[in-house]
């Protein structure tokens, strides 16, 4: 599609999602509108910048208040004016949402990872060759730490770290090799013979030989039973297991497509559902940081959706927060009240935010509001506010209060095509990906046993 014409449909998308709400025909394509701002009596639209949106932005309230609909909106503006767009959606309705308003000029952009479609599973190999091997074992431990903290010591953060900075220097491993490493002796002498790191290589060789079986045993059990827990569920099995990455973020960042990961905790589970949403957010501030290798001009803005996010904030959250807007990684963060966050990641949030946007909240989360606001509301306009209503601190602006709009657009009932062609594009059908493991466990037990 010629330039000029994309840039003509979008700016009649956008100005139609204006029109579904009577909003000012006069508005800035490049800002997004929240809604209208109470200023003296009177009401007018408030919007975030793009320098704005770069400090990151973070919504808290309750249930039913109106936070999915704040998110859908600025998402589906996004999306009208050809932004990269990345939406990690524990639930999954807000996924389903979206899909059915990506008006037809964005169709081939979106790359649908659904957790629940097993027909047609996407892989995301989360151990695929990169050329950041520290950060991504880091990545890798820290997420699994997030999910399995009452499993977790420091002897098996060791080793497992040893071990998915081992296995990143083998073709052809994913998952299913990081549980066979654990238990399998012969597999694991496979992996360290291709292992050229003098100091991974020294781990294997001498370190772990030199555990006592038994305590070896204790250490490891916990992880082993986790991991196999997790490609026990055939599903995720499909989609962590496949060999070739497909959620390739490095190219959805650089070319500003649309991911969209419905991770539907109802349906997996929410071990499961948790540690692939914490994964795709450290594949995220991988591939933000792999950006440093470009010219400043050349990093495309990209903005990340994270809902429900305390359960995908791993330890290395603080540093996405503080790095990633370096890059051109601008997060909106979204959950239910601060006491879901550890102490450590509520201080990464509140150091390194630039607008929060609270709904109604409980008690305790009204104080600890109110203290951030610079004491210009009280803990009782908190606990107060109605549906859909908000106080807002933005960078630059004493804090105020306003409403959001209702959900701007209507769906197309385009959905079923979207998702066909990000099928096409991006999934493998169930039969093949299963044959290929059941393939590649054959091969490591003829190879392991001649």
């Amino acid at each position: 599609m010629h330039v000029e014409q994309e840039d003509r449909l979008v700016f009649q998308f956008f100005r139609a999602l204006q029109r579904s709400e009577g909003l000012n025909a006069s508005m800035d394509l490049h800002l997004r509108y929240l809604g209208d701002k109470h200023n003296w009596g009177a009401e007018a639209p408030f919007a975030l910048a793009a320098h704005e949106r770069a400090q990151h932005v973070y919504v808290v309230g309750k249930t039913g208040v109106g936070k999915s609909t704040l998110l859908r909106n600025i998402i589906i503006q996004d999306i009208a004016a050809g932004a990269g767009v990345g939406l990690i959606d524990p639930h999954g309705d807000l996924a389903c949402e979206i899909l059915s308003l990506i008006p037809p000029y964005r169709t081939d952009d979106v790359v649908y990872l659904n957790t629940t479609d097993v027909e047609f599973p996407v892989g995301f190999n989360f151990l695929h060759s990169s050329s950041d091997q520290a950060l991504l074992a880091s990545g890798v431990v820290s997420s699994m730490k997030s999910i399995w903290r009452e499993s977790w010591g420091p002897r098996l953060e060791y080793i497992l770290y040893s071990a998915v900075a081992a296995l990143q220097e083998c073709q052809g491993v994913s998952i299913l090799s990081l549980q066979r490493m654990l238990h399998d002796e012969a597999f694991r002498i496979w992996v360290v013979k291709q292992v050229k790191d003098p100091i991974v290589r020294g781990f294997w060789d001498y370190e772990f030989e030199n555990y006592e079986k038994r305590s070896l045993s204790d250490i490891l059990s916990p992880i082993q039973n986790k991991v196999g827990q997790l490609i026990m569920s055939r599903s995720l099995r499909n989609i962590l297991g496949q060999i070739r990455n497909r959620v390739d973020l490095d190219f959805i960042m650089n070319r500003g497509r649309i991911l969209i990961a419905n991770l539907a905790k109802g349906a997996l589970g929410e071990d499961k559902s948790n540690l692939l949403g914490s994964m795709l957010v450290s594949q995220f501030q991988l591939a933000a940081m792999r950006r440093s290798k470009l010219p400043e001009d050349q990093r495309l803005p990209f903005y990340l959706f994270v809902d429900e996010f305390q359960n995908f904030s791993s330890d290395n959250f603080a540093s996405i927060l503080s790095e990633a807007r370096k890059f051109g990684l601008s997060l909106t963060l979204s959950h239910q009240y601060t006491s879901q966050l550890r102490p450590e990641i509520r201080d990464a949030v509140f150091g390194n935010v630039g607008t929060l946007i609270s709904f109604r909240v409980g008690a305790t989360d009204a104080e600890h509001l109110a203290h951030e606001m610079s004491g210009k509301y009280l803990a009782d306009s908190f606990t107060s506010l109605g549906a859909h209503e908000i106080i807002v601190k933005m960078p630059g602006y004493e804090p105020f209060s306003g409403k959001t709009y209702p959900p701007l657009g209507e769906p197309n009932g385009r959905a079923d095509n979207i998702i066909k062609r990000s099928r096409e594009r991006y999934a493998t059908p169930r039969a093949v990906v299963e044959e290929k493991i059941e393939r590649w466990i054959r091969r490591c037990n003829q190879n392991l046993n001649s």
